[in-house]
């Protein structure tokens, strides 16, 4: 019992992380109805910024303290995500208003690619360290419960809990705040939302800026636990099957599309595996995600779309 509680903990800690890079492509498609392939580019770009700044803010400032130098690291990191979604709005998206969405994905498509080469131009190509000071050592929980305990890792513990604090101010900020109802409002129809006054263009700045920072905290959790390379976009690719699950538009759906995905992956590969053959981790959210697609494609919390003739 003890080690099936070990594995499920493992799934939730890893799917709690997976949800928070899928809200950055729920909030940008609520707000935007863009859904948004750069996101895992985003990711890699918010952490190469992170851990490069956090190596050259010494050298610049003189601050030797590794909280002050995080501090600074992360305020500057935050301001370069600023700096992306502006220009993605005004390059990009706000001469894009009204297309189709095919249109709108392929210009995203694009952005993946450009952040992709512009991050590795300014800040290279190695593998990099982030460190925030987690705390790497496991711990045993429940150990009067069950015998030798359930071992976890307190990084996956200080990152899950991480994750669930920003989604739960991200659900508060688009159900309670006035601009979150305007991001909603723009969502539905963009034309319409013009004509009563709501600026589209401050309004996908701010989702895309909000994005940029969910990328950026999902970027150094992920980072601190792999290092920033550029794989870390194909880790970012694993939040399209926890949408799928969850629904686009569902910030909720996101949460449990994640912890179902990284728990189901993580017992299909203990438990199946020795049968399958192994790699079961790396296919299995993508198979769930096919059959979701051709049993109820708007996901668990998606809104049914039903068009009349």
């Amino acid at each position: 019992m003890g080690f099936f509680l070990e594995t499920l903990f493992g799934g939730l800690m890893t799917g709690m992380l997976y949800a928070l890079i899928a809200l950055g492509f729920v909030l940008i498609f609520k707000a935007s109805g863009v859904f948004n392939f750069a996101q895992g580019a985003m990711v890699l770009f918010a952490a190469l910024a992170m851990a490069r700044l956090a190596e050259w803010i010494p050298g610049w400032t003189g601050i030797a303290n590794k909280a002050a130098v995080n501090v600074l690291a992360f305020a500057g990191a935050a301001l370069v995500m600023v700096a992306v979604a502006w220009l993605i709005e005004r390059l990009v998206l706000g001469r894009l208003v009204n297309q189709e969405g095919i249109t709108l994905l392929m210009a995203t498509i694009g952005v993946t690619y450009f952040l992709e080469g512009v991050g590795q131009s300014l800040f290279g190509n190695d593998i990099y360290k982030i460190d925030i000071g987690l705390p790497k050592d496991p711990i045993f929980l429940f150990e009067r419960t069950f015998q030798g305990g359930v071992l976890v890792n307190q990084e996956d513990l200080a990152a899950a809990a991480i994750a669930a604090t920003l989604v739960a101010l991200l659900a508060l900020f688009f159900q309670k705040t006035a601009t979150g109802r305007a991001l909603r409002a723009v969502a539905d129809d963009h034309q319409a939302a013009q004509s009563i006054g709501i600026p589209l263009a401050r309004i996908w700045v701010i989702v895309w800026s909000v994005a940029g920072i969910v990328a950026l905290v999902a970027g150094i959790i992920w980072g601190s636990k792999l290092g920033v390379q550029f794989s870390l976009t194909l880790v970012a690719l694993k939040a399209l099957p926890v949408v799928i699950l969850g629904g686009l538009t569902s910030i909720p759906g996101a949460i449990v599309g994640g912890l179902l995905i990284g728990v189901g992956e993580k017992l299909s590969e203990i438990y199946l595996g020795p049968m399958l053959g192994g790699g079961i981790e790396v296919w299995f959210a993508y198979v769930l995600a096919l059959v979701f697609l051709l049993v109820r494609p708007q996901g668990l919390f998606g809104e049914k779309i039903i068009d009349r003739v």
